[in-house]
């Protein structure tokens, strides 16, 4: 059923057209934007899930080293060896457009170019366990960066798709139906406007020739007629 607001007039008819035709590009642009969020939305679900698993097989491996090393060292040796760090991390951060969706983007530089500055610590008094779990974290560092981004770039996907989705159906079982059904409700009032019209002027002019041969009705000049021709 239409709205009650709505106006039959041949104004308000053709906003509804334009309204309705801007509607249906926007809802295909809508669904579009959708379905190509869901593709690379998945492609980033599938790289996540590899970059957890890599990221999580380095953190185990760095743990499992972490306690040889602990074990053969004892707990002030391990905590001297790491009293006075020798590189720095400098995390820098971007954005990226994906669909209208900004995507951060992380990327890190260290203090100094040299591979061996991750070493704190001499090695006369440390045990090789612990180089090994310190390289470990070293090399995940990246994946670990690529990870969070990715599972960041995953959310703020996600919620951008929920609300495409939600503008999608609004148009789809909503919008798009109701203002179709005013341009009916509206194009029905105006056609039987139109027969009224005819109808009134039909009358007028059936007024005015009864005006002008004295008729009182149709009826009347009917029977004229009939009269008329008896006497011929």
């Amino acid at each position: 059923m239409a709205a009650a607001h709505v106006n039959p007039t041949r104004m308000e008819l053709t906003q509804l057209k334009r309204k309705l035709g801007t509607a249906m590009r926007g809802h295909k642009l809508l669904k579009d934007k959708r379905d190509e969020l869901m593709r690379q939305f998945l492609d980033l679900v599938r790289e996540n899930k590899v970059l957890r698993e890599r990221v999580e097989q380095g953190i185990q491996s760095a743990n499992k080293n972490f306690v040889l090393a602990r074990a053969v060292m004892s707990d002030e040796t391990l905590k001297t060896a790491f009293l006075a760090p020798k590189q720095e991390v400098f995390l820098e951060t971007d954005v990226k457009n994906v669909m209208s969706v900004e995507i951060p983007q992380f990327h890190y530089k260290t203090r100094t170019s040299d591979a061996n500055d991750i070493y704190s610590y001499g090695f006369a008094f440390t045990s090789a366990d612990l180089d090994d779990a310190v390289k470990s974290l070293a090399d995940i560092l990246p994946d670990m960066l690529k990870l969070a981004e990715c599972e960041k770039a995953c959310q703020m996907m996600a919620t951008e798709i929920e609300k495409t989705r939600r503008r999608v159906n609004a148009l789809e079982h909503v919008m798009i139906p109701e203002m179709q059904e005013n341009i009916r409700y509206i194009t029905m009032k105006l056609d039987e406007n139109e027969r009224s019209t005819q109808v009134r002027l039909m009358k007028v002019k059936d007024m005015m020739l009864e005006q002008t041969h004295h008729y009182s009705s149709r009826y009347d000049r009917q029977a004229a007629r009939d009269e008329a021709v008896q006497e011929s």
